[in-house]
């Protein structure tokens, strides 16, 4: 087994590491096997109730690189030059809904409900979209629920990345409808079913940063015994 103040200080080190990368290197791209495993860390993160409400979209198409890079202006200067680019899609009302057909499909056949327990689960899921978190007014309380989801698998995949060397950077410099319309137009979105909420691009930096910063810990930190 590790030691585990060996692997605590590894872990430190990807933090201090990962930084929003600005400009990345087109002479270097990442291996295939790195960025699978990247990916499934990304695959194997934890959602609300485990509803997995999300799509990565790696795009590495060069014509459709380039209708990106002209649509938003946070991933300008990341593309063409990132070795991977990766869209984060969450799901809309149709499929986050608690009587939808992909939470029914998804609690029998991804999660293995018991059949007999289904419907009661699914009311409870009711209760807390409609009375917790007042998610069923109107279509952007639950896509905004489920875009959430995909930030905690985004998240991961930095981390993950960092680990083992890769930079990235996150990207929410966009018109959300005008980039919605970009990716419906080719075919992304599965007919409303799907809709932005973050993109990320990942590659190795040009050069090193300046220094990480941030707030003082026990003013980020406050402990209430």
């Amino acid at each position: 087994m590790r030691d585990k103040d060996m692997l605590k200080q590894e872990i430190m080190d990807a933090f201090h590491f990962r930084h929003a990368t600005k400009e990345f290197d087109p002479d270097k791209q990442i291996s295939d096997e790195d960025f699978h495993f990247i990916l499934e860390t990304g695959r194997l993160s934890p959602s609300s109730f485990g509803f997995e409400p999300w799509r990565f979209v790696v795009v590495q198409n060069p014509e459709l690189r380039e209708k990106i890079k002209q649509t938003s202006w946070g991933a300008f200067s990341k593309l063409p030059d990132a070795s991977h680019f990766v869209i984060f899609l969450a799901r809309t009302k149709l499929d986050t809904v608690y009587h939808s057909e992909y939470l029914k499909d998804h609690l029998r056949n991804v999660s293995q409900f018991p059949e007999e327990l289904l419907e009661k689960f699914l009311e409870r899921v009711e209760e807390f979209q409609r009375e917790d978190f007042n998610l069923l007014d109107g279509d952007r309380p639950l896509y905004d629920w489920a875009s959430k989801q995909t930030y905690i698998a985004l998240a991961n995949m930095m981390t993950t990345a960092a680990q083992i060397g890769i930079d990235s950077c996150p990207i929410e410099g966009f018109h959300i409808e005008k980039m919605n319309q970009l990716l419906d137009d080719e075919g992304l979105l599965e007919n409303g079913h799907f809709s932005i909420s973050v993109m990320a691009a990942f590659g190795y930096r040009m050069q090193d940063p300046r220094p990480k910063t941030r707030r003082p810990f026990d003013d980020v930190v406050k402990w209430i015994n």
